[in-house]
């Protein structure tokens, strides 16, 4: 097909519209993301806020696990778990399962100061979706889980 033809083609259009709008979409929410990170602490990097948000979600974890889990570094994991440690916001216990791994996760402090940022956050969205029907968010919903490859 040619370049003219290809780009004329109506099922192009709408791809490119939708990878428009998700590019949109992604940009937004990496933008609340660095604002909810600069709410959580300003003196940190928003690359801690999301190693917070992921102790937040899913509880204790590994510093191996947490580095894969967010396609991190585990040496900048290591020196920003260190700086979350020392700020009172993660600490570091014995894993119940053995008792030479370590286990991370958040302190009371941390889990009160990620819920304060997330709030600002929350906010913002839910305005955004607050205009749409439960079947239109469900509709949305299912929309986005296909295009995750999340559907059954």
């Amino acid at each position: 097909m040619e370049d003219n033809q290809y780009r004329n083609d109506p099922r192009v259009q709408l791809e490119i519209a939708l990878g428009e709008q998700l590019n949109a979409l992604i940009s937004a929410a990496h933008a609340l993301n660095v604002k909810a990170a600069a709410r959580f602490d300003s003196s940190l990097q928003p690359a801690s806020f999301h190693l917070i948000r992921w102790l937040y979600s899913y509880g204790p974890t590994s510093a191996a696990a947490l580095a894969e889990s967010t396609a991190m570094d585990r040496s900048s994991v290591s020196r920003l778990v260190k700086q979350l440690e020392a700020l009172g916001y993660v600490r570091k216990d014995a894993s119940p399962d053995d008792g030479r791994a370590i286990l991370l996760s958040l302190t009371e402090y941390g889990q009160q100061q990620t819920i304060q940022a997330l709030k600002e956050k929350e906010s913002v969205f839910v305005d955004r979706i607050s205009s749409l029907s439960d079947a239109e968010l469900q509709e949305f919903i299912q929309m986005l889980r296909h295009i995750n490859g999340f559907s059954s």
